[in-house]
């Protein structure tokens, strides 16, 4: 839409003006590029700095002294503290969702600190809704042009934080002050972090999880677990953050007693971690961490629609013949990462002999092979739960 700038207003032109929406505000101290995309009710305060690839959504502000270069996306009511600095002028793109923080003196999107970059190569940042980006925070592109540095949504990010190269960050985490990621470090989801956390390259910190203060952190950190140390170790499940979270005290229960059989085995004789998995992997009250440590991350839509218990998985078996390609997909999902939950579910609330009806009636033969495999894999549960019983 045409605009002009009037003493240091980027107003509508009377012709294409739209009513409702606020003119945005340019200081004249501002440098704000003729081929920049300002959105309506856009704020820009002295001494700011906008490329002429830049694109601003609507409401956004920016303070005096922030920055914004090379091909950047911000969405709505996106803030800019003085001092931050988004984007660089290099080849590639960094995208930021809406309602975004971006706190003083922070730098977001600039080229990596990793040697495998090459000179001219495209690099990327995408960052989600809500986030919360404090002070002096710095977030890098990727290293190559395969790879993306990707930030979920509702994250609190405190200051002095790093965020390195390639790092996969998921949503509703907490990173205290100077926690620092290296390159390739995939963060799931509602993870706790508290000051001064160190994590190697290339290491993954599972959803629910929380890294003691001052910790340095050289290996995977399970799902659900708690750790610290200078080079940490488990200290238990994070009971607190499971409690916060929503989780039952038989979930809890469950996984207490998942933890003990695994990490703190009382059998001399009973081998490796992967024996030990391989030991329980069919005891029921085990299942919920096996998942968890295996595949359950990959899975997590499969997780919370078992979660849906009773209601949505009879609605689910009733009407899935009526969308046999669906089915098909979604079956080969749910057969490949079967957890605990969906177990306990379809055998308390589908019986066997409702899935037998479904699949000789009504399901065609691409399904019923799926259904015969999920028959057996609830005969061994229930052969494994005799046995504790």
């Amino acid at each position: 839409m045409p605009c002009v700038l009037l003493r240091g207003i980027l107003v509508e032109e009377k012709d294409n003006a739209t009513p409702g929406k606020s003119p945005s505000f340019i200081h004249p101290a501002a440098i704000v590029h003729p081929g920049a995309v300002i959105g309506q009710g856009v704020s820009i305060g002295p001494f700011c700095t906008v490329g002429s690839s830049a694109k601003l959504g609507n409401a956004c502000q920016l303070y005096p002294g922030s920055h914004i270069f090379g091909n950047t996306e911000l969405g709505d009511q996106c803030v800019l503290m003085t001092g931050a600095v988004v984007g660089d002028d290099l080849p590639g793109r960094t995208v930021i969702g809406c309602n975004n923080v971006i706190g003083h003196h922070c730098v977001v999107g600039i080229k990596c600190q990793d040697m495998k970059y090459k000179s001219g190569d495209e690099c990327f940042l995408e960052i989600g809704d809500n986030n919360e980006i404090r002070e002096h925070t710095s977030i890098h592109r990727s290293s190559k042009p395969s790879e993306k540095t990707v930030i979920g949504d509702n994250n609190l990010v405190m200051g002095s934080c790093h965020i390195a190269h390639d790092c996969k960050v998921g949503s509703n985490n907490i990173l205290a002050n100077n926690t620092l990621l290296a390159g390739h470090v995939v963060v799931e989801d509602y993870a706790h972090t508290a000051g001064a956390t160190v994590v190697h390259q290339f290491c993954h910190i599972g959803s629910f999880s929380f890294i003691g203060g001052g910790s340095v952190v050289s290996q995977d950190v399970p799902k659900y677990m708690m750790v610290s140390g200078e080079r940490a170790d488990l200290r238990g499940l994070n009971l607190e953050g499971l409690r916060r979270r929503g989780f039952s005290d038989s979930e809890i229960r469950s996984l207490r007693i998942a933890y003990r059989k695994i990490f703190m085995p009382t059998d001399v004789n009973s081998g490796g971690i992967e024996n030990r998995l391989t030991e329980v992997v069919y005891v029921a009250p085990f299942l919920y961490l096996f998942h968890s440590l295996s595949t359950r991350f990959i899975a997590v839509s499969i997780s919370t629609f078992c979660r849906s218990r009773m209601k949505n998985l009879h609605m689910f078996l009733l009407c899935v013949q009526w969308f046999s390609p669906f089915a098909i997909l979604l079956l080969k999902i749910v057969v490949e990462f079967a957890s605990f939950d969906l177990g306990v579910v379809i055998r308390m609330h589908a019986t066997v002999a409702l899935l037998q009806e479904i699949t000789t009636n009504r399901m065609s033969c691409q399904i019923a092979p799926l259904f015969s495999k999920l028959q057996l894999q609830i005969t061994a549960i229930n052969q494994s739960e005799l046995l504790i019983h």
